[in-house]
């Protein structure tokens, strides 16, 4: 018994996890000159219960995602749209990283692209 009571909780944390994404978790914007570049990740909430993103991290200022506040329903779609400031000549390749109620670790999201002159 000891054995199933210290196995459910590992079962229903892992049974929450199911965030489909739709889309690739990679978007590559290519060669593009200078300006603001949009991309919008969606995904599925496959959990039986809605879930919520709590929100973002990214590892520059030059990339804001944003997305509804409201909560995604189980078998329903969200969505986040990622934009990428291209004032920097060069190639980028960027993280952003969602944060869902349900889940201890992040959702790991990429844009890359070359800005030219």
């Amino acid at each position: 018994m000891l054995f199933y009571v210290l196995l459910f909780p590992l079962f229903y944390t892992l049974t929450l996890e199911n965030i489909t994404w739709l889309t690739s978790d990679t978007h590559d914007f290519g060669t593009f000159k200078s300006k603001e570049v949009r991309y919008t990740f969606s995904f599925r909430n496959d959990t039986d219960q809605p879930v919520l993103i709590e929100g973002t991290r990214t590892t520059c200022g030059c990339t804001v995602p944003a997305w509804e506040e409201s909560p995604i329903l189980p078998d329903s779609t969200g969505s986040i749209e990622v934009t990428y400031d291209g004032k920097r000549r060069g190639y980028f390749h960027k993280k952003i990283m969602v944060f869902f109620n349900h889940q201890r670790k992040p959702e790991n999201l990429w844009i890359t692209g070359y800005v030219e002159d």
